[in-house]
């Protein structure tokens, strides 16, 4: 997910400038305080590229965003909630705050598949995680990279792209599903079946998540 956001913000630059990187590049993370959110948090901390990291989610994230902020590098950390429920009724602002001015976002949010639980299950609850966070892409940074790891990815990205469609910003080049522990784990399992090294093999993996 690292090296995704990393190319990602390249790719940015090259767009955006013709010989220089970009003065400043925000990255949210949706699902921050989760198993996956919460070392991708740390990585994105620890990287160049970023000088303002973005966390959301429904619980810890203010804790989360107080510890990363401690560690020494010159990007900003913030840790938002979703806003508490009010009357009038009114939007999340605590998503509002994540997302604007947001060039990457990065959504692990979700739950991760228990014993028992088919890919129908993990869909059903999934599913409506990744629409509501990408109703909010679509409404706060519609021109922000998404990058979609919450499962199962090759049904919670479609979602993403119809919510963006019917928003009108969608765009093909800045929607992706993050797919890299699939890699990783072919590669490995390729490697220790032929007797080489992990790192001098290189999987494509196309679909099946």
């Amino acid at each position: 997910a690292n090296k995704a956001i990393s190319a990602a913000l390249r790719t940015t630059a090259a767009r955006t400038f013709t010989t220089t990187t970009p003065s400043s590049a925000k990255v949210a993370v949706l699902g921050a305080a989760g198993g996956i959110g919460q070392p991708l948090s740390l990585l994105c901390k620890l990287s160049p590229e970023v000088t303002e990291l973005s966390c959301y989610d429904i619980v810890g994230t203010p804790g989360v965003a107080a510890d990363l902020s401690h560690i020494p590098t010159k990007s900003s950390t913030t840790g938002a909630l979703p806003a508490p429920v009010s009357w009038p009724l009114r939007g999340d602002g605590g998503l509002e705050e994540t997302l604007k001015g947001a060039d990457i976002v990065v959504i692990p949010a979700g739950v991760p598949r228990k014993p028992g639980m088919t890919r129908d299950d993990l869909f059903n609850t999934n599913a409506s995680i990744v629409k509501t966070l990408v109703e909010g892409c679509a409404e706060y940074c519609p021109d922000a990279m998404i990058a979609i790891i919450s499962n199962p990815v090759n049904s919670t990205v479609p979602i993403a792209a119809e919510v963006l469609k019917k928003a009108g910003v969608y765009n093909p080049k800045k929607l992706v599903g993050v797919t890299t522990l699939d890699v990783c784990r072919a590669n490995t399992f390729v490697a220790n079946s032929i007797g080489k090294d992990p790192k001098d093999v290189d999987v494509t993996v196309i679909g099946g998540h």
